[in-house]
């Protein structure tokens, strides 16, 4: 099947992936109390290579998970350590454990961070299955720690194809460090069907 998207869709795109970030800030303030903003910087098809190189090769708190309904793939969302920590010290607030400040990441941080991996992504989703009448169930988020073009690799390789459909976010918290950066790999063949399916 072509990868060619009708022009009258690529409206549908930017409407599918601007429902998803809102869903994402308004979940990510009920659960921290930030005010969020999300901001969709790019939609595009790369070749893999190119998404490792767009990604980096900097150490960063990745969380990931699978879409295991159509159009199938990955999402990613990835955080450095200091944006981590905010979150996850908001979410906590007194519960937060002090001694794990200056070195790694506390259980309860992990944790913490995991769950709004879990929320942010399952919100993306969410938004995301509403504007293309679509319900997609995802697995179970995973965190992982290391370069993001590695995360990438991991993340690519079961797909079937040289092509990532790559929705490039980045998550915004005013006066603060946080900056979280999200970013979506579908089966491009897939999610081409669904978005020529979908009425506009």
């Amino acid at each position: 099947m072509s990868l060619e998207v009708d022009v009258r869709k690529l409206a549908l795109l930017n409407r599918t992936a601007k429902k998803g970030g809102d869903t994402v800030a308004s979940h990510l303030h009920q659960l921290t109390g930030l005010d969020a903003e999300m901001e969709i910087t790019k939609i595009n098809f790369l070749e893999v290579p190119d998404v490792r190189t767009h990604v980096g090769n900097e150490k960063q708190i990745g969380i990931s998970l699978e879409l295991v309904d159509p159009p199938h793939g990955h999402l990613l969302i990835l955080f450095d350590s200091k944006g981590a920590r905010e979150l996850a010290g908001a979410m906590l607030g007194e519960m937060a454990d002090p001694a794990a400040a200056d070195g790694g990441f506390s259980d309860m941080e992990r944790s913490a961070i995991r769950e709004i991996g879990n929320i942010m992504t399952s919100g993306f989703i969410d938004g995301w299955a509403e504007v293309l009448e679509e319900k997609i169930d995802i697995s179970t988020p995973n965190f992982m720690y290391g370069p993001g073009s590695g995360m990438v690799d991991d993340l690519l390789a079961d797909l079937d194809t040289d092509l990532a459909l790559l929705f490039d976010s980045e998550v915004h918290v005013p006066e603060s460090n946080v900056s979280v950066r999200l970013y979506l790999f579908p089966d491009p063949v897939e999610f081409v069907q669904l978005v020529q399916n979908t009425d506009i």
